[in-house]
């Protein structure tokens, strides 16, 4: 089994990879203006959990997943072959709330400012 670091350093990699090729590889319409945010690898090494956001919000959610899950076998093909394991972890993609949530928080903030 990988050590915490390996993992982190594993996950840090897919991140990297998979935003260089949603700027330059993928072409996908229902993937324009996303990002990923995190990348969480299990001890295994048989899961990949990736974390995406866009630019307008929770919105675009469904059509993001679905346009990542039709190119999921593309990924990873694609990851295996920049990243060299043994064997290659399958990829699952969530959406990510943090950036609509930190927005939210700070509306509550300004708001709070303006009352004092």
């Amino acid at each position: 089994m990988p050590s915490g670091i390996r993992l982190q350093r594993i996950a840090e990699r897919i991140r990297l990879e998979i935003s260089e090729m949603l700027i330059r590889e993928i072409s996908d319409p229902r993937l324009q203006q996303i990002f990923i945010t995190d990348v969480k690898v299990d001890r295994e090494l048989a899961y990949a959990d990736v974390y995406v956001s866009a630019v307008e919000g929770v919105s675009r959610s469904q059509d993001v997943l679905a346009g990542l899950e039709s190119a999921s076998g593309f990924i990873r093909r694609t990851l295996a072959s920049r990243i060299e394991l043994r064997t290659f972890p399958r990829l699952r993609f969530h959406w990510d709330m943090t950036p609509e949530n930190a927005d939210h928080i700070e509306k509550l903030l300004a708001e709070l400012r303006k009352t004092k």
